[in-house]
């Protein structure tokens, strides 16, 4: 085996981890109960799914063509930073909004806090 075909491998290996980890979170969107869950499974899974495929894509064009790409290595910085925070965001805005936690839950942390800061 030479340097190209371990690297091939190795590029096929990230690529592939970061197609099950987005399947994972699509399979969590479907299934879990409420929207509190569903943002986890889509902001943790999807994007380490995401930034596995863009690494896969900056090894392959980094160790096979030779091109060092700073869209691709912007693209993981950008979903890194902007995929957690949109969906905690959406999370806040729901529960602000009065929807409900599922009935499997039982603990509200949030309500407590909210409750202290109003009374203050």
């Amino acid at each position: 085996m030479n340097a190209n075909e371990i690297s091939s491998w190795i590029i096929g290996i990230v690529v592939l981890i970061g197609a099950l980890l987005s399947l994972i979170s699509a399979l969590g969107l479907v299934r879990l109960p409420d929207i509190y869950t569903r943002s986890h499974a889509a902001t943790k899974a999807a994007t380490l799914g995401v930034m596995s495929v863009l690494l896969g894509t900056f090894l392959f064009f980094a160790l096979i063509e030779g091109l060092v790409s700073a869209r691709i290595l912007l693209g993981i910085v950008f979903v890194f930073i902007t995929a957690p925070v949109g969906g905690h965001l959406v999370a806040r805005a729901a529960y602000h909004s009065g929807v409900s936690l599922s009935k499997g839950s039982n603990h509200d942390q949030l309500k407590k806090k909210i409750r202290n800061k109003n009374s203050s």
